[in-house]
């Protein structure tokens, strides 16, 4: 897989499609804290890791990835998600990189955009904030 953050963010776009309650992936530190930014913004109900070793209480080689993200989905009364769109925008092929004066605005502010900066993971509000730029990861509204 070449861009595991876009598998991340189709298989949340194709379960929010079929109205899925959660979701469970391959596990990965960025992965993990983009689930937290989302679970932090009110746009998902819960992100967890999953330990299938301890799960299973089997020995397996520890050099094997046996961790799994579960993310379970926010919807609304009329069964609507609350997540509209996903969209990928720094990719392997051309990476994004903004400075701290000139991060985009999703929706007029109504949106989301996930950053990578040199103190982690951030929205856009919060790099905004902090005067800090750098690569625009997704944006979401």
């Amino acid at each position: 897989m070449t861009d595991p953050i876009a598998d991340m963010l189709t298989r949340i776009r194709n379960a929010l499609l079929v109205k899925k309650q959660a979701i469970v992936f391959p596990h990965s530190k960025i992965k993990f804290n983009i689930g937290k930014i989302l679970e932090k913004e009110n746009l998902i109900k819960k992100v967890e890791v999953i330990d299938l070793c301890k799960e299973k209480n089997k020995n397996f080689n520890k050099a094997a990835n046996f961790k799994r993200i579960k993310i379970t989905f926010r919807y609304d009364t009329q069964q609507k998600s609350v997540i509209n769109s996903l969209q990928k925008i720094s990719k392997p092929g051309r990476r994004v990189y903004v400075r701290g004066n000139r991060i985009p605005r999703v929706l007029k502010g109504f949106g989301l955009a996930i950053l990578s900066t040199s103190n982690g993971l951030m929205t856009d509000q919060e790099a905004r904030e902090h005067n800090i730029g750098g690569e625009v990861i997704c944006q979401i509204w």
